[in-house]
């Protein structure tokens, strides 16, 4: 079972298994179909596609919720099911991105109960590199039941978050760029800055130069000093919309650490209300 990282020489060892889902998850916030036309022209044999907006996300209901909100737990669970997922099911996500985007599927099997989900190490980059066959055939999932369990503490609100901040329990890490972090340059979201008291810890410090994931010792490392003796478990990880996030989250896990917390809404839900605590500089 994989329940991490997996990678292309023993995602070949399993590619003819009938217990085997493989997610394709690219996409592009610049170009929302830009993902799910790359999977038609080539993608992984057998896999399906995964829309953020449309799969992977709620209902955006604006001045409430974030960029991405989760969607609710019976319609996932339905889109898992049509997918060909039940609990004897191994996942396998991946994206181009180094895993910025399949990460987010694989946390969403985590917060549903289903621990055999794993993301391509090097995404479909990799694959091509290790001259991996890709089809243009577009895969007709059998359908199976999906039940999910959802896991409890893994997930919380903002109404949480404003509570943590008065804590000194929990940690609050944000996993956007620095620059962002410091609210020096915002592309996406209509405000600036960070949520008080949040530590910077950019996802893309989890890469190499080839946007492989550090080694497991390395990542430790990472974020134990990040940590700075707190509990995986009383950290709360953010970002723009509960994306990036879980990279972080994931990067954590394949280290050894124990499931922190995912603010699914991060900034752009956090901004929605004012008098929310801002940091702008």
């Amino acid at each position: 079972m994989f329940k991490t990282l997996i990678t292309p020489d023993q995602l070949v060892g399993i590619l003819d298994s009938d217990k085997l889902v493989i997610v394709d998850c690219r996409f592009s916030l610049a170009d929302t179909f830009a993902g799910q036309e790359a999977y038609q022209e080539a993608h992984l044999p057998n896999a399906v596609y995964a829309h953020l907006d449309e799969d992977l996300s709620g209902e955006i209901i604006p001045g409430t919720t974030g960029r991405h909100p989760l969607p609710k737990v019976d319609t996932f669970s339905k889109q898992l099911s049509r997918w060909g997922i039940d609990a004897d099911t191994q996942v396998v996500c991946y994206d181009d991105k180094g895993g910025a985007i399949a990460s987010r599927l694989w946390w969403m099997l985590q917060w549903l109960g289903h621990e055999k989900v794993a993301v391509l190490e090097g995404g479909i980059q990799a694959w091509q590199a290790q001259n991996h066959p890709l089809t243009d055939e577009i895969t007709q999932a059998t359908a199976r039941q999906f039940k999910a369990n959802p896991q409890k503490g893994i997930v919380v609100d903002a109404t949480f978050v404003e509570k943590a901040i008065e804590s000194e329990e929990y940690l609050i890490l944000d996993a956007r760029a620095a620059e962002r972090y410091r609210g020096e340059h915002e592309p996406i979201d209509p405000i600036a800055g960070h949520i008080a008291t949040a530590i910077s810890a950019p996802f893309t410090e989890n890469w190499d130069k080839d946007k492989n994931f550090l080694s497991k010792k390395e990542l430790q490392n990472r974020f134990e000093k990040l940590l700075d003796g707190q509990s995986p478990e009383s950290c709360i990880v953010y970002c723009g919309s509960g994306v990036t996030a879980c990279h972080n989250i994931l990067a954590m896990r394949h280290a050894g650490m124990e499931m922190p917390i995912l603010y699914a809404g991060s900034w752009s839900d956090w901004i929605t209300k004012e008098g929310r605590k801002v940091v702008t500089s």
